[in-house]
């Protein structure tokens, strides 16, 4: 287990953002979002490894639990403008995986595909921080549903954007692939400190 605390530098408010005392949940909080959240139940979840890796895998939900964990202490940033200070995340570093998929050296991305059909990349590189986790506990608690029940990314460096809810799949690309709301004119680096939220 490894105990990660986001350094005093880092975990001052990047530009622009206000902080607020709980992170909304998708679908609840959220004003003018009606959409319904998938319905996951842990008896048939699975997630799914798949790309230029050489062992491709599926993972059941009590296998995936008995990957080593981590919990680490960030701040979730939205691009919408508020951020929450001091979450307590619990999950799963990607480095865990990558040791047993054994990512192919042509792999440069992880693509996200989430039980809505959402979608989003990034670098390996960027997934490499000690304090992004695939996440199933916040404060202690499993994952709400809207807030991503049963699994999610945490990339605390990026707009929320780039933390995908209901994970279902990572798939190891060449390139980097642009997701549903970088098809849409937002940012695909998401990068909180430099105020890029939107495509230039």
């Amino acid at each position: 287990m490894v105990f990660n605390v986001a350094s005093k530098q880092e975990r001052n408010l990047p530009p622009n953002q206000k902080p607020i005392k709980k992170l909304l949940r998708w679908g609840i909080d959220h004003p003018g979002i009606t959409s319904e959240n998938p319905k996951i139940s842990l008896d048939t979840y699975r997630l799914i490894i798949d790309g230029e890796v050489e062992k491709p895998l599926t993972f059941n939900w009590t296998e995936f639990l008995t990957l080593p964990k981590t919990l680490s202490i960030s701040d979730f940033h939205c691009v919408e403008g508020w951020s929450v200070l001091d979450c307590d995340w619990e999950g799963v570093h990607i480095k865990e995986i990558e040791h047993i998929v054994k990512p192919r050296a042509v792999a440069q991305a992880v693509t996200f595909t989430c039980a809505d059909n959402y979608t989003t990349s990034l670098y390996r590189e960027e997934l490499a921080p000690a304090d992004v986790l695939l996440a199933y506990k916040l404060n202690g608690e499993a994952l709400e549903e809207g807030y991503g029940f049963p699994l999610r990314l945490i990339a605390p460096h990026k707009y929320a954007y780039k933390s995908a809810l209901w994970i279902e799949r990572l798939t190891f690309t060449r390139n980097k692939e642009l997701g549903f709301w970088e098809q849409r004119g937002y940012s695909d680096s998401a990068d909180v400190w430099k105020d890029d939220r939107f495509r230039r």
